[in-house]
């Protein structure tokens, strides 16, 4: 057997080495860097009408069971509350003109961050060609946790509660796509709805304050409400509308224009009549008015109201229809009401439909129906 030192192998690479003459051409070594230069492939997702109905991942993937012509993405913690909220759409037959986006708790961290960017490509597609979207965001805590987990494998530095410094601009590059367009663009519009998870009720913690100042206001839902069994749990204090009634029509606004304020100061009362043994008629008939407008304004999951029925529920509550009813007998009229002027007085809807103004006709109407109803109701509940 021959051996071969270690010196000689590296002579007869040294000599092949510097035998080595091949001629090597190079071109366009290097370009200039402009201004408006791209620096990478952006992130991209077909968009069209196929999206309609179906539900999908953020890899452009269908997750319902059915072959797709095109792909989409959102953020749902569990896979059992996108089920839910995909059969009450359908049940109502509101899918044929949804997109349910969906990235559950157990998908990789980058795929629930793209999630959100993913149903705005979406709705934006629509909102160039003239249509009117509306898109919700359920919801953003998780998305921003995501970029977090994202940003600490990436040892970016992390700021406060650990997120890392540009987490208000995650948000509100995503919320600003939002926009109503000119006339010259085709006038359509995307309208966006955040969702933000506080913990114990603090609207202070940092997603929920960066959010807030991106937002035209906010709705804040409170748990010992919900458990008490207001439902919408609605906080009226902390929640806030910077558009106000702007947003309202004119029989809204005359209608329910002292609302607010009887339900201020019915809260007032109620924490003063806890620690108080004899209230003078007039408390007690304002706490009776009180808790039969807060009856009211409860609402079945999944059942909205029409503003023309809206309209009717709070003028009846706040001009003193209600208060010889027990406050258990308050929803079941209610119901009984909107259909009894359904069929019996359409001229009402109609009114408010065509002139947004609560006429004195339509108040005449609307006082005619409250009355036979009532009549109508304490006999059959005496019946």
């Amino acid at each position: 057997m021959v051996t071969i030192r270690a010196d000689e192998i590296s002579n007869i690479i040294r000599e092949r080495i510097e035998q080595y003459n091949r001629e090597v051409k190079i071109v366009n070594t290097g370009t200039v860097l402009q201004v408006g230069d791209g620096i990478g492939k952006i992130a991209q997702i077909p968009v069209s009408e196929a999206f309609l109905g179906r539900v999908i991942n953020a890899l452009a993937k269908p997750i319902d069971a059915r072959l797709i012509e095109s792909p989409a993405p959102g953020i749902i913690s569990r896979p059992s509350s996108v089920a839910q909220v995909v059969t009450s759409l359908q049940e109502r037959g509101a899918m044929e003109y949804t997109i349910v986006v969906a990235e559950t708790a157990d998908s990789p961290a980058t795929l629930q961050y793209l999630a959100p960017y993913t149903g705005a490509a979406l709705a934006e597609y629509f909102m160039y060609r003239k249509r009117h979207t509306l898109i919700i965001y359920d919801d953003l805590s998780k998305q921003a946790q995501a970029y977090r987990q994202m940003s600490l494998l990436l040892r970016r530095p992390p700021g406060r509660e650990a997120y890392p410094g540009d987490v208000f601009y995650l948000h509100s590059r995503l919320l600003e796509r939002a926009a109503k367009l000119s006339s010259l663009l085709g006038e359509g519009s995307m309208t966006a709805l955040p969702i933000v998870e506080t913990q114990s009720g603090d609207v202070s913690a940092y997603i929920p304050t960066n959010v807030i100042s991106i937002t035209d206001g906010q709705i804040f839902l409170s748990a010992d409400l919900f458990n008490a069994g207001i439902r919408p749990a609605i906080n009226v204090g902390i929640s806030v509308s910077r558009v106000g009634s702007a947003a309202q029509i004119k029989a809204m606004k005359q209608v329910a224009g002292k609302l607010k304020l009887e339900l201020a100061q019915f809260a007032e009362l109620e924490a003063f009549a806890q620690f108080a043994s004899d209230l003078d008629k007039a408390t007690q008939n304002q706490l009776a008015r009180g808790q039969r407008l807060r009856e009211l304004l409860k609402q079945s999951q999944s059942a909205p109201l029409t503003v023309e029925e809206q309209i009717m529920t709070i003028f009846t509550g706040t001009n003193g229809y209600l208060d010889s009813l027990e406050i258990g007998q308050v929803r079941k009229f209610l119901v009984e009401l909107r259909t009894y002027v359904k069929t019996n007085k359409p001229q009402f809807l109609e009114i408010i439909s065509s002139t947004k103004t609560f006429t004195e006709e339509a108040e005449a109407l609307l006082k005619e129906a409250i009355q036979e109803q009532m009549e109508r109701f304490l006999l059959q509940e005496q019946a």
